[in-house]
């Protein structure tokens, strides 16, 4: 039997693709494992899968800014590396496949010269534990097309364009299951609001104050994020929650429109149902701008429009998701044509390949 010790972590998006993965590695007789952090938010998500083996090892946050913090953190990489080639001679893995956040630099680091390592890049320009786990990977995995193309030679070299796989329960969504959880009767077309898992304010109150207008047209679901609903906005044809699980793929199904955040699994899942976006990436001042980047290429395929958070008002909202709604079937048509929205298959094809898998 084949063995995969899988890596990721940090944040949802460095851990669902690697779950999306899991379902055709089993189907190819793998026994997977995975490496994570203790206390990190994979664990609760990967140990939630059946069959899968769960490692703690340790990592340090990689800072882009002054803290006293990042004294410790070359001695918690060091340590992790230390943990990851023993978690390495004891499984004998395959392949090592990493989706990225700080608790893969280790793990990558470590099995470098012991077995091949593939890498995976969401976001169109890489994060800067891709940018140091790519120089100990076979192959690097990317999203977008352009990442090869504005990448140095040596690097690019060892970029194959995948996609991000996606999660195959997203496309199991129905569309009368997702009414009845979110109490439409379905007369409107649906409007998603995702301010991702932590929320996102001003998005949140750009919608609340939109509320009025789009009701005349919508039916408004709004996934507020974490302690970020507010009792006092009260209207028929408007539900709001903190956060959605199993129910997200029947609410999928029954949306229309959808508003969010623009990182690069969000932007993906979308695409592969076919769902137009209006997408409000994280302003510079609050990120590296990958959030832009991806907004920015999704928007030059004619699959999505971008409103930056500085230029949020209710009329400009009701005005961009109105003209989705009025683009919508040719949008749909267009993504649903496009083999790079679900990259599931390629990035398993490498895999496979790296594990001399026939």
């Amino acid at each position: 039997m084949k063995k995969i010790l899988m890596t990721g972590g940090g944040s949802a998006g460095h851990v669902t693709p690697n779950i999306a993965l899991m379902k055709g590695l089993k189907e190819h007789g793998f026994e997977i494992h995975y490496a994570g952090l203790k206390d990190g938010i994979e664990r609760g998500l990967v140990t939630a899968v059946p069959g899968v083996v769960y490692h703690e090892i340790e990592s340090g946050k990689l800072r882009r800014y002054l803290s006293v913090k990042n004294l410790a953190s070359p001695f918690k990489v060091i340590k992790g590396m230390a943990q990851a080639k023993k978690l390495i001679r004891e499984l004998k893995p395959d392949v090592v496949f990493s989706k990225g956040g700080f608790v893969s630099v280790p793990v990558v680091m470590g099995a470098k010269g012991k077995c091949p390592v593939v890498c995976h890049e969401s976001d169109y320009t890489p994060g800067l534990a891709n940018r140091i786990a790519s120089r100990y990977a076979d192959t690097v995995c990317v999203t977008f097309e352009d990442t090869k193309t504005l990448s140095k030679p040596k690097l690019a070299r060892k970029m194959v364009v995948t996609g991000t796989p996606i999660r195959p329960e997203l496309y199991e969504g129905e569309r009368g299951r997702g009414l009845a959880a979110m109490g439409f009767d379905g007369k409107k077309p649906v409007l998603m609001v995702m301010g991702g898992s932590l929320g996102a304010a001003a998005l949140n109150d750009g919608i609340r104050a939109a509320l009025p207008e789009l009701l005349k047209t919508f039916d408004v679901v709004h996934l507020c994020g974490k302690g970020k609903t507010d009792p006092s906005v009260n209207a028929p044809g408007y539900r709001q929650f903190e956060y959605v699980g199993k129910e997200l793929p029947d609410m999928l199904a029954a949306t229309s429109i959808v508003v969010s955040r623009a990182g690069a699994n969000a932007v993906f899942e979308f695409m592969s149902l076919g769902i137009p976006a209006l997408l409000v990436p994280l302003p510079l001042e609050a990120s590296r701008g990958d959030q832009i980047l991806n907004a920015d290429y999704v928007v030059k395929k004619g699959y999505a429009l971008k409103l930056e958070q500085k230029d949020i008002t209710p009329e400009r909202l009701v005005e961009e998701i109105g003209r989705l709604l009025r683009d919508r079937a040719r949008m749909h048509d267009m993504m649903k044509n496009d083999s790079l929205c679900d990259g599931t298959d390629e990035v398993l094809a490498e895999i496979l390949k790296a594990a001399k898998v026939n």
